[in-house]
């Protein structure tokens, strides 16, 4: 007999539907509550994991068809009025900063204002440019980790509350047996089951995401100073 007809015949014997929807419908209004609460955060963070993992490997694929054209391109100079458009991707958006940084302290004689360098302001624009972009990235991670951190104590909760039903039946029908306490029970390891099945994804997802994340960070800050390596050899040349 497997757990569903051993479900099923204590259900009957309880007079009760211990089935998952059976359980929702006979949970009180708190434990309802917190079912629907935790639902609503597992439909959400899914949403959030579906649509980052998505973008991320979308953004890789870019970087490396970006990476390849700049690389095999005679100058910077040259892929950058070659570029059709900018594009929503960091790796054009943190290129095209510096670029336009540079063209515009090229036509000046001085690489120096102010006592900080033509190089020094390139890579601080593309460094701005980099943490700017990998907040957008970031964004909605925050609730991953909240709903990683809460959802077991949310489903706590529901545990506390369904054995709460369960002592309340106990002393109300003056009975300990099985019929008595088994429907608070099955809510409260519903409760308890449900915030576990919110929980590991959401924390598996969250420091996947988060290390996919920093990986490219690391590749953007990689490229930026990559670019400015180029930038400094490009004034030390027009100075010599």
């Amino acid at each position: 007999m497997n757990n569903v007809e051993i479900a099923e015949t204590v259900g009957k014997a309880c007079g009760h539907d211990l089935s998952l929807f059976g359980l929702f419908a006979q949970a009180s209004f708190t434990v309802k509550f917190v079912i629907i609460l935790l639902v609503g955060c597992s439909f959400w963070s899914w949403t959030i994991i579906f649509a980052k993992t998505t973008l991320l490997r979308k953004l890789k694929y870019a970087a490396d068809r970006f990476e390849e054209s700049f690389w095999n391109s005679g100058s910077a100079e040259s892929f950058y009025d070659s570029m059709s458009g900018k594009a929503e991707d960091p790796f054009l958006s943190v290129f095209d900063c510096g670029m336009q940084e540079w063209r515009r302290a090229k036509s000046k004689v001085k690489t120096a204002i102010g006592g900080i360098s033509l190089n020094d302001r390139i890579s601080r624009m593309m460094s701005v440019t980099i943490n700017r972009e990998i907040g957008c990235l970031e964004r909605h991670l925050g609730f991953l980790a909240t709903v990683g951190s809460t959802a077991p104590f949310v489903g706590l909760f529901g545990t506390v509350w369904g054995i709460m039903n369960s002592f309340e039946a106990i002393g109300f029908d003056q009975n300990t047996s099985l019929v008595s306490v088994a429907p608070g029970i099955a809510e409260a390891l519903f409760a308890t089951a449900l915030g576990l099945a919110v929980t590991i994804p959401a924390v598996v997802a969250y420091n996947k995401i988060s290390s996919e994340i920093n990986r490219y960070q690391s590749r953007l800050e990689a490229f930026a100073d990559e670019f400015s390596s180029i930038v400094a050899r490009q004034i030390e040349d027009s100075e010599v």
